[in-house]
């Protein structure tokens, strides 16, 4: 034992002795989790708003903040202040303002059984890539030139083209894209972006739906002709737009219909199933009670 231990147990009962914290009432409530996590959302989701801003929208929604406390918030969760966060834009932002002038093509191949054995088919799609509609431009056993001109000619029409009002079109080094392909396009005013050599990844959203209409649908089918093959394609693409969830879209429909019935959302109503090619492809809705 040393003096200075005897003064630290002296300090300690001293401290004791006016400790008022079993005495002391519960301080100002800190501000719920679900409520910090709008405030966050709301800064990374607009980069130049401030405190006063997101003060605003968060009175909008019925919710009272003051303006250190949204600061403090910030803080916590390493969101910079507006002046400097203004200055810098999230890939995510930038890439989701310029979908909407932005659509992407791609070919795949599906061997197609017949009497004479089994023949390789093109088909040729284009994607939206801000809805995610899709639309089959082509179906063909032996592509050619002329066939791709006319089908540039169709996606550019003034009236009901798939790609009236885009800007850029994204496609692979397929030989498929020929010059006179681009040279139409041109014409219509559409730049076409040619991605670099083995680089899927740059067209993500076109290889997505590929893997979507092989895995959920042909790859459980033996295509017996054109037409079973022109069937079942048509089958997926209608229940990809109006019944399949889309990650890309937040996990929503991309043509919602409301559904008048049990809009409560209770479970024990009744529940209807849709099946498209046999129950390949399913889709569960409300069912008008009796």
């Amino acid at each position: 034992m040393t003096p200075d231990t005897i003064l630290r147990w002296y300090r300690e009962l001293i401290a004791k002795k006016y400790d008022g914290t079993s005495q002391r009432e519960g301080g100002r409530p800190g501000t719920v989790t679900s409520l910090q996590r709008l405030v966050v959302q709301f800064a990374t989701e607009n980069p130049s708003w401030g405190c006063t801003r997101i003060r605003g929208a968060l009175r909008n929604l019925g919710h009272e903040l003051g303006r250190n406390t949204i600061k403090r918030i910030l803080i916590e969760h390493g969101v910079d202040p507006a002046p400097k966060r203004g200055k810098t834009m999230p890939w995510k932002t930038f890439l989701k303002s310029h979908f909407g002038v932005i659509a992407a093509t791609d070919f795949f191949t599906v061997e197609v059984l017949t009497f004479g054995g089994l023949v390789r088919y093109v088909v040729w799609f284009v994607i939206d890539l801000e809805s995610r509609r899709v639309h089959i431009a082509g179906l063909i056993r032996h592509p050619h030139d002329a066939w791709i001109q006319q089908v540039a000619r169709n996606l550019t029409d003034n009236v009901d083209g798939f790609l009236r009002g885009k800007r850029y079109l994204i496609h692979d080094r397929a030989p498929l894209f020929t010059d006179a392909f681009r040279a139409v396009l041109r014409t219509a005013g559409i730049q076409c972006l040619k991605l670099p050599a083995r680089s899927p990844n740059l067209n993500a959203v076109a290889e997505r739906f590929v893997l979507s209409i092989k895995s959920e649908c042909l790859d459980k089918l033996v295509p017996l002709g054109e037409r079973h093959l022109r069937v079942a394609i048509s089958e997926f693409v209608e229940h990809y737009h109006l019944e399949r969830n889309h990650q890309g879209l937040d996990n929503r429909l991309i043509t919602a219909v409301a559904s008048p019935a049990n809009q409560n959302g209770d479970p024990a109503a009744p529940v209807s199933r849709r099946e498209r090619l046999g129950g390949i492809l399913s889709y569960y809705y409300d069912r008008p009670a009796a």
